[in-house]
């Protein structure tokens, strides 16, 4: 990497950049060989243009993280924070010119706490190896993303990520109690707390979840941990129709049952996941709906759903047998969007949260969409708190399918908001939603939301071209 970076072209500014980043980090820190710096240009979302980075930090300290704010600042250049780049909004790709700071190697689990309930981590710590570490400890972490054998915290905390757990436990931002920032000038600030309860002040802390890295480059974090409860089980419940299904979800949630977990995938996701993994899941069913207690007792629970999903149309009620086949069913369900992917090669997965009572007609339009479009579309969701990720799927090398597909996807964000829903419940706004966000929140709120940006990077140079 240093021979790389000593042989890549040099203009002025990105010499002087790259000399001015090397008085303060190590030379493995600094990469500049376009060969290796295209490779963090992008995340995963299609139809988002990214530029090319001029270098790419890989910092392992806070004080290096601070080093790079300094000299970005000093010389007016755009900072892109990265995580895992498994996101699907383009909130991480990079801007012409750009440092990208990739956090991906500041990945320790400095503290866990089982007396104050709390771990206390750096941004680049993967989901589940965190999940796994306070496991040891008797302790649960619960948002828990698809991507969570990938993605970082701090990616999580950017885009204040949710999960299959959500309609129970809540999303990341109910997680965080406090953090460490590096702002856009390499001053470091802390907001929040680690105690079980703390009102000073602004909640600062909730206004950097979710920000996508556009106020300051997240270094540190204390999160807030749960005891771990009983394996759950699962229950599969097949159904005639989407809406059955989703008559059912509101049929659970109105009888006051709190599952563990209630996600839906339509026909079109079953036959995905069936033809990529074999799993053997019923395509025969217009709609699969996965049910799951954590309770030390579930089996009263299942009952109960088991009986609202028959009385809502259900062909088939399956619970399962133990914690080995409740995981089987769950497996299905994480292979989703990667099944859908693999139908056409290229997907756009929408992210359009809607009440519960609205989730019918949310399927409901999505297909008449993916007929009036002629498009393959499928919806998995996490059904128990109206979040649906309807993803088109499409072939990129064709120009008119690519032109449907990005149409087709505008029409669901539309019918989203008309059903009086959000455009994202978890994935963020990135480069991909930003006209939808202003359509959202109105002229007054974007002219809010830019005057809170202006505070605390009046440069502009903290994720530029994102959001709004």
């Amino acid at each position: 990497m240093i021979m790389s970076r000593i042989e890549a072209p040099r203009d002025e500014t990105t010499g002087n950049l790259t000399d001015r980043l090397l008085a303060g980090l190590p030379a493995e820190a600094v990469l500049t060989d376009p060969d290796i710096t295209t490779s963090y240009a992008n995340d995963m979302a299609s139809f988002c243009p990214a530029g090319a980075p001029a270098v790419v930090v890989l910092p392992r300290t806070v004080e290096e993280v601070q080093h790079v704010m300094r000299t970005a600042t000093e010389l007016r250049i755009p900072v892109v924070p990265q995580g895992a780049r498994t996101g699907l909004s383009g909130g991480a790709n990079a801007t012409e010119g750009c440092i990208v700071l990739s956090l991906t190697k500041m990945n320790r689990i400095l503290e866990i706490s089982p007396v104050d309930r709390i771990a206390v981590v750096e941004p680049g710590v993967i989901n589940a190896t965190l999940s796994r570490a306070v496991g040891e400890h008797g302790l649960y972490y619960p948002p828990d993303p698809s991507s969570w054998e990938m993605c970082t915290i701090g990616g999580n905390i950017g885009t204040a990520s949710g999960g299959l757990c959500c309609v129970k436990y809540g999303v990341t931002a109910e997680y965080v109690l406090g953090l460490e920032v590096v702002l856009a000038d390499g001053r470091l600030m802390s907001t929040g707390r680690r105690t079980a309860k703390g009102v000073a002040g602004y909640d600062l802390t909730r206004l950097f979840v979710g920000s996508e890295g556009s106020l300051g480059i997240v270094v540190r974090a204390v999160l807030a941990l749960r005891p771990k409860p009983p394996q759950q089980l699962v229950l599969a419940a097949e159904f005639p129709s989407a809406t059955a299904a989703c008559d059912a979800v509101c049929r659970i949630m109105q009888g006051g049952h709190v599952p563990s977990l209630l996600e839906l995938m339509d026909r079109t996701t079953v036959k995905a996941v069936n033809d990529l993994a074999h799993m053997g899941l019923p395509e025969t069913t217009e709609a699969l709906l996965l049910a799951a207690f954590d309770t030390p007792n579930p089996a009263p629970d299942l009952a109960a759903v088991g009986a609202l999903c028959e009385a809502a149309g259900a062909t088939r009620v399956v619970p399962a047998e133990d914690a080995a086949e409740s995981e089987l069913l769950l497996q299905g369900r994480r292979l989703s969007l990667t099944a859908l992917e693999a139908v056409k090669g290229t997907t756009m997965i929408d992210d359009v949260c809607v009440p519960r009572s609205k989730l019918g007609a949310m399927l409901d339009g999505v297909e008449r969409i993916a007929v009036t479009y002629g498009l393959t579309i499928g919806v998995c969701a996490h059904a128990g708190d109206g979040n649906t990720h309807p993803t088109v799927c499409f072939d990129a090398q064709d120009p008119d399918e690519s032109r449907r597909a990005r149409e087709s996807f505008d029409e669901i964000m539309a019918l989203g908001l008309e059903l009086g829903g959000t455009i994202t419940g978890e994935h963020g706004v990135g480069v991909l939603k930003k006209e939808w966000l202003a359509r959202e929140i109105g002229p007054v709120g974007v002219e809010m939301q830019r005057a809170v940006k202006q505070v605390f990077d009046p440069l502009g140079i903290l994720n530029p071209g994102k959001l709004f």
